[in-house]
């Protein structure tokens, strides 16, 4: 008599057996992919003739030093590839590791780069790169040193399991520090944000999305890795069964769509991303000279330097004949507004002049917002609302008393 679940026992294992090939060459095709995504976009950031020269090779070595990660775990994990490296030369183990302790600390000068026109790299920034130059330093000694005899014995006899405690909190502090430098990066976003609007007039133009999906996208996967190494110690130490080897792999997939996006998303990112001071707080109390206060309100009514599109602090302190910075105080502590509402304000006033004019009452709200200066249909609604307390359609009816007016 056969015994069907015998037989059905023994597919189920076989049936196992080869999904766990399939999903194991799945994820190293993932991670090779990533690999070749990484240098390939790096290639082309450095032949990348037009933005930032510094912030395109910031990001290309961030790139490089990205695809070293996935490299180092096909060496280490994948079954494959840990033989041929062996073959190799065992030298090459724990080399690509030390990416890890390098890769955020670029991203975060990538981040810095752009935002700041005056970037560069400064004494203290030293610190972000002890974590590498301690850990290369450790590997020099346990592992580099010894004779290739040596290195081979201990790989061929390794258990990831049997690795020292302390190992894990490396591993540990590894994946917090990266995160750190993600959360760094995602404060130099929100100042960013904060004073752009002291410097530009039409914050619609500049576009934030490319570099805020790069910076959220792989503080997302950092936090994973911070899970996973955590998923794995308990596992270890605790014996409290956690599958952190699908939350990594997860995240290997997860970077492989990230760069894809970025690569096909990057193109126009740097066109029109725009830069501004990087300034150390300086508690200035110096009185405001009121003939320079006299001299912008003249030159603001006069000129009218407002109907232009692309006003930022920097042209219209050129105009002045007058320092930025000087400017930029002025406005903030005389006029307590900054760059951004300084200038719309004056727009809205042109606004209402237009809009007060009987010859104007078929002009379309478009021409109207252009004729004004406004570049952005959003901002223009929204600013004159917020100051004249109707939407301007509502303003030019209640002015000229009509009903025909052109919505």
């Amino acid at each position: 008599m056969i015994d069907s679940s015998y037989y059905l026992q023994r597919i189920t294992i076989c049936f196992e057996h080869v999904m766990d090939r399939l999903l194991f060459n799945t994820f190293d095709l993932a991670l090779l992919v990533t690999i070749y995504q990484c240098i390939l976009f790096a290639l082309f950031l450095i032949t990348l003739k037009k933005g930032k020269r510094q912030s395109n090779i910031l990001l290309a070595l961030f790139l490089l030093s990205y695809a070293a990660i996935p490299l180092d775990t096909l060496i280490n994990f994948g079954a494959a590839f840990r033989q041929f490296a062996m073959d190799f030369s065992p030298n090459v183990f724990y080399i690509f590791g030390m990416a890890y302790w390098i890769e955020a600390v670029l991203l975060l000068f990538f981040v810095r780069s752009l935002i700041y026109k005056n970037f560069s790299l400064k004494p203290a920034d030293i610190l972000y790169f002890l974590p590498f130059i301690i850990m290369s330093a450790h590997d020099i000694h346990d592992w580099h040193l010894l004779n290739s005899q040596t290195k081979l014995l201990i790989l061929e006899g390794y258990q990831l399991a049997n690795e020292p405690v302390y190992t894990r909190y490396i591993n540990l502090f590894r994946e917090c520090f990266r995160t750190f430098c993600g959360v760094l990066c995602l404060v130099e976003l929100h100042r960013y944000q904060k004073h752009i609007k002291n410097e530009f007039a039409d914050i619609e133009a500049i576009d934030l999305t490319w570099l805020k999906i790069l910076v959220i996208g792989f503080l997302v996967i950092r936090v994973q890795a911070i899970i996973t190494t955590l998923g794995f110690m308990t596992s270890i130490d605790l014996h409290i069964n956690i599958n952190y080897a699908l939350i990594g792999q997860i995240s290997n997939f997860m970077v492989m769509f990230l760069i894809s996006f970025l690569m096909f998303y990057s193109l126009g990112f740097s066109s029109v991303f725009k830069g501004i001071e990087n300034k150390e707080k300086v508690v200035e109390k110096d009185p405001i000279d009121l003939a320079q206060v006299e001299k912008i309100e003249a030159f603001m009514r006069e000129q009218k330097p407002y109907l232009n599109h692309l006003l930022n602090l920097e042209n219209l302190s050129m105009q002045l004949q007058m320092p930025a910075r000087n400017l930029s105080q002025i406005i903030n502590r005389h006029f307590k507004q900054n760059f951004f509402e300084f200038i719309n304000r004056y727009r809205i006033e042109e606004s209402k002049h237009l809009l007060q004019k009987a010859e104007n009452r078929k002009v379309t709200m478009l021409d109207i917002m252009d004729q004004a200066g406004f570049n952005s249909k959003a901002t223009f609604n929204t600013f004159f609302k917020k100051s004249v307390g109707l939407t301007p359609t509502q303003y030019r009816k209640e002015q000229l008393g009509s009903a025909d007016l052109l919505l």
